[in-house]
């Protein structure tokens, strides 16, 4: 059982060191539980005093951003500020997929996202696609959402494979949406990122076997 949180990132990082390593290197349940104990108290000073240097830290970090309890204005600024400090996917997917505030707050934080719509950095892309898949694929944004997908940047690995995933999660929501955005002349997806994208939506266990049947004869 972990110690009850002290404000020092000396101490923080020895109970990190402390926890039982896993194929990410820690224990995301153990860390998440820290990233709780932190945001009940001085969250702020941990933030201000994080200095990202590990991704035991990173992670802390982007599962804490996610669950302060605070101003969204005060919110969305750390997330902003964590943003130039994702260099790696599990923080990357990690830190979107844990921001659940963005569900409540859709407009604000849609609005934080389109700065970095055309963002030519390989993470700055991934955090937009990951963002939009975990908590904006609904009735009022997904029209938006696959225009967004449609443009956002896809020169490298990561940020092709977050728009690929982001296109599948809209096909097991959105079926008839997607397969119409994917055979439509408009559809902007480089070839790789579109095959990868039905590659993700046949590797999926939420996206039926008529509708992968149908994705086998769509071609770039």
């Amino acid at each position: 059982m972990l110690l009850y949180f002290i404000m020092n990132i000396k101490e923080i990082r020895e109970k990190l060191n402390r926890i039982k390593r896993t194929t990410f290197g820690i224990s995301i349940p153990e860390v998440r539980k820290l990233a709780r104990q932190i945001a009940k108290k001085d969250y702020q000073k941990f933030i201000e005093n994080n200095p990202n240097d590990s991704f035991e830290l990173k992670i802390l970090h982007a599962f804490l951003i996610g669950y302060i309890n605070a101003d969204i204005k005060e919110i969305l600024q750390y997330f902003e500020d964590f943003i130039p400090y994702v260099d790696d996917w599990a923080v990357n997917d990690s830190f979107c997929q844990n921001f659940t505030i963005a569900r409540k707050y859709q407009d604000h934080v849609w609005n934080l996202l389109m700065k970095y719509k055309t963002s030519k950095k390989e993470f700055e892309s991934r955090v937009v696609s990951v963002v939009l898949l975990s908590h904006f694929i609904n009735d009022n944004y997904v029209e938006k959402v696959i225009k967004v997908l449609d443009e956002l940047n896809t020169d490298d690995y990561y940020s092709q494979m977050g728009v690929a995933w982001a296109i599948a999660t809209v096909m097991a929501k959105y079926p008839d949406k997607c397969l119409e955005y994917l055979q439509s002349c408009d559809c902007n997806l480089d070839k790789i990122t579109y095959n990868k994208s039905l590659q993700k939506i046949r590797e999926s266990l939420r996206i039926s076997t008529e509708i992968k049947e149908i994705t086998k004869h769509l071609r770039y």
